[in-house]
């Protein structure tokens, strides 16, 4: 299997953030609070509007985006950030896609001189919940409606915290180099 590669988009690759994002609204419509439309009739202006609002990393393997997610510091701390947007193509799902994605994302929040990087989850997707915790985040006991139109996610969302503090009890640390995947280490 060849190499999985993340990079951060900048406001000029707006396109390829847009191309990837109506991929997953496409292919997982329900999981999303808006609509492939809805975002398709988007113009450029608002999506470098986005671009500059979130840091926005796609996972590529052989030159294609494979994977997405974005990172938005929360305005009213500075020392926390939420990962949103997840999304993993399905032909690379269960690869270490997810986890090279949201493992970049902290490695920027924490050069951000952020403490903590918040998930939020619907209550009910396990799949999700159980790849948070192996992660390294924990519920916070906040709740909220649910933003994703999946009923099969639960109707409220839980905020899944990862702390970026020096904390050797937190198994996997984020910060380390090597990750292992399902298919063996990840560079």
């Amino acid at each position: 299997m060849s190499e999985i590669t993340v990079r951060v988009l900048g406001v000029e690759d707006w396109q390829q953030y847009r191309a990837a994002r109506l991929d997953a609204l496409q292919e997982s419509p329900s999981a999303f609070p808006v609509t492939y439309e809805e975002e398709a009739a988007a113009d450029e202006a608002s999506w470098r509007a986005r671009m500059s609002r979130s840091y926005r990393f796609v996972a590529e393997r052989e030159g294609r985006v494979v994977g997405v997610v974005s990172l938005g510091h929360d305005p009213l701390d500075p020392e926390s950030a939420d990962v949103f947007g997840l999304y993993v193509s399905p032909d690379a799902r269960s690869t270490g896609v997810s986890w090279r994605l949201v493992q970049a994302a902290a490695r920027q929040a924490r050069a951000d001189g952020c403490r903590e990087v918040s998930y939020w989850v619907g209550t009910e997707n396990a799949r999700a919940i159980a790849f948070a915790a192996n992660f390294g985040f924990r519920p916070a006991g906040e709740r909220r409606p649910s933003r994703s139109r999946n009923a099969e996610y639960g109707e409220q969302e839980v905020a899944m915290i990862l702390s970026l503090e020096a904390d050797p009890g937190s198994v996997p640390n984020p910060n380390r180099e090597r990750v292992t995947s399902r298919e063996g280490p990840l560079r």
